[in-house]
């Protein structure tokens, strides 16, 4: 046997015996459950959960759903303590490869001399593997592996856009109309549609790869504050075919969900595609959950102390790590003098169940709301807040609010303006009188402005669709049908035609959001309506006309003259009404959504313009997405 067949057997022999000493160390008995678990105290029993409503005629409601009582607890059990001495992380030092391995030009690595038992012990799994074989190349079978043709969530066949849909359009366009996309749009509807687009199971363009199309539509979800969306269309795709730039997409993702230990695979697989201390420490807290705790929390200590990592985010990742359950090094969190946010620092924080003070939220943006709303370790009542913005955007659905409440309803340790309004939407359904039903709603939209209150509208729509249209509240139908409508109850809101008079608020909804054909709306109508419309500049009543235009709902030579008289310039045209003017001639749904989530772009309805908005509505209804054209056109005169 050679020199080296000897050295390679007497190195696996000493990692198998080290392995088994620290085995058996680490198995000392040790009780599983927590101090209180010794005298367990009493629990109250939660009150009565909101009753199921029944279900609106148009589409399924969620309905607040019903907490089971907790169970008694059973009598309390003898449990140990044992006497634990914290391990220094010092005694587990890190040491390089490089002073018993060389590497060859073509990768070849050769052992130089046998490593001591210390250096072993503080190698990483990936320094350890390195050192006995080359790199770990996944043989996955043919038959597993997963087309690149077609990558997405959302096939036609469960509502996406259709596979081929840009098949025949210029990559140029489909790049800039998603790149040059910030991802904040105005219109809650606009900001659907766009995700649905993006999460389709669709063929790239022409002269443009799978995977370069994959992260360009990752990137913008992730932008519009879709992570899990996000990460359900990255996944869609093998890791071993992975470029550098979708690695870069997938880390952000993990961080911004809070799943840190999701990008291990990535890590194993592709390496880490920067050397910043963010990519670092997540390779050691990927090392920590594969084992090596002692010697990632080395290591992330040492980038503390080293000024490699801010103290914050250092200490952060230290107790994520720690969770790994090994080390028991109790790590301090202290948020003095951090007064900015970052979504490493932000995910890492509520993946540890800790809350950012507020000196380090202000300034925060609008995707750290996303990120509270969406994440099921963050607290009720933080959720909740930061919910309003969600819904507004698009983020979170009628039945992910009416969930979230639910939730907070049959929570005793929520108390205060949260559990009141919990109790306002329980009202909402479940009380017997219309009135007092519209009367909770109320509660629920008085005292907000702006995308609150467009959220709250969107948190009641189920509830609102479920009133008899009656005479009685004429002068609540447009609040009521502005609700309906912003979760796509058309068919609920129409009902309320016969009650509604000619002009008003309420008919100039109905006249945008009625499905199917109608006849061209009466000029009288809408010089009634315009008449009364109190909104700055007569905003709505150009969004009105706007609408009803692209819609085909008004007559051309009253729109024209509508157009002259207000200037709305609606027959003028620019790059971007040529461009989704032209994409709406060839057919092609998916380019029209995504020149949609371009021209939408922006902070609030103030920036959307009547000429653009008579382009988008047209478009969309030249190309078959009638239903998401009148959805658009009834929330910007809402929302104006």
């Amino acid at each position: 046997m050679s020199l080296g067949v000897r050295s390679w057997h007497l190195l696996a022999g000493v990692s198998l015996a080290l392995t088994s000493v620290w085995a058996v160390a680490q198995d000392a008995p040790e009780s599983l459950l927590p101090k209180m678990f010794d005298e367990p105290p009493a629990r109250a029993t939660p009150s009565a959960a909101p009753a199921a409503p029944p279900r609106p005629s148009s589409r399924p409601a969620a309905s607040p759903s019903a907490a089971a009582p907790a169970s008694p607890s059973s009598a309390p059990r003898s449990v140990s303590t044992p006497v634990i001495q914290a391990l220094p992380v010092e005694d587990a030092p890190s040491f390089p490869t490089s002073g018993f391995v060389t590497t060859d030009a073509s990768g070849k690595s050769t052992l130089t001399r046998m490593p001591t038992l210390e250096e072993l012990q503080g190698m990483s799994p990936e320094a350890f593997e390195q050192l006995l074989t080359d790199k770990l190349d996944l043989d996955m079978p043919a038959g597993a592996r997963r087309s690149m043709e077609q990558i997405g969530l959302v096939d036609e066949s469960e509502g996406g856009m259709a596979a081929a849909s840009l098949s025949a359009q210029n990559p140029y366009l489909v790049q800039t109309a998603i790149a040059a996309n910030r991802g904040a749009l105005v219109s809650r509807w606009g900001h659907i549609l766009l995700r649905r687009a993006l999460a389709s199971r669709l063929q790239a363009p022409p002269g443009m790869s799978p995977q370069q199309f994959l992260g360009l539509r990752v990137g913008l979800l992730i932008r519009m504050g879709e992570t899990d969306a996000a990460r359900a269309v990255l996944q869609g795709l093998d890791i071993s075919n992975f470029t550098p730039g979708i690695t870069r997409e997938a880390f952000d993702i993990y961080q911004r969900t809070a799943d840190f230990t999701g990008m291990c695979p990535v890590l194993s697989i592709q390496g880490m595609q920067d050397d910043t201390a963010e990519w670092s420490a997540a390779q050691s807290i990927c090392d920590a959950f594969r084992g090596s705790g002692a010697a990632a929390l080395a290591r992330l200590e040492r980038a503390r102390v080293s000024g490699k990592m801010p103290r914050i985010d250092s200490l952060l990742a230290q107790k994520y790590a720690g969770a790994a359950g090994r080390s028991r090094k109790a790590v301090t969190i202290e948020w003095d003098g951090v007064d900015t946010m970052t979504p490493w620092r932000y995910g890492l924080a509520i993946g540890v169940g800790l809350t950012p003070p507020d000196s380090a939220m202000s300034g925060a943006g609008r995707m750290y709301d996303y990120a509270t709303a969406l994440a099921p370790m963050v607290g009720l009542e933080r959720r909740a807040i930061a919910a309003d913005r969600a819904a507004a955007s698009g983020v979170l659905s009628n039945a992910a609010m009416v969930d979230l409440y639910s939730q907070v309803y049959a929570d005793p340790e929520v108390t205060g303006e949260w559990q009141k309004r919990a109790e306002s939407l329980r009202d909402a359904y479940t009380l017997e009188a219309p009135g007092a039903r519209l009367s909770a709603m109320q509660n629920l939209w008085t005292g907000t402005t702006g995308e609150a209150a467009y959220a709250r509208q969107v948190l009641t729509a189920a509830a609102a669709a479920r009133i008899a249209p009656s005479k009685d509240m004429e002068d609540d139908a447009a609040a009521l049908i502005a609700s309906m409508l912003s979760a796509g109850y058309d068919t609920n809101a129409l009902a309320w035609s016969p009650i509604v008079a000619s002009g008003s608020e309420g008919w100039g909804l109905l006249t945008l959001a009625a499905p199917g054909r109608i006849r061209a709306v009466d000029s009288g109508a809408v010089d009634t309506y315009y008449g009364a419309d109190d909104s700055q500049n007569k905003r709505r009543s150009a969004f009105l006309v706007a609408g009803l235009a692209g819609l085909g709902r008004i007559d051309e030579g009253a729109a024209s003259r509508y157009s002259g008289d207000w200037g709305m310039q609606l027959d003028s045209a620019t790059r971007f009404t040529a461009a989704i003017d032209k994409a709406a001639a060839d057919g092609d749904a998916a380019s029209v959504a995504l020149l949609v989530g371009l021209g939408m772009q922006g902070s609030s309805w103030q920036r959307m313009t009547p000429r653009y908005l008579y382009h988008i509505v047209s478009a969309l209804r030249t190309v078959g997405l009638d239903a998401e054209a009148r959805m658009i056109a009834a929330e910007a005169v809402a929302r104006a």
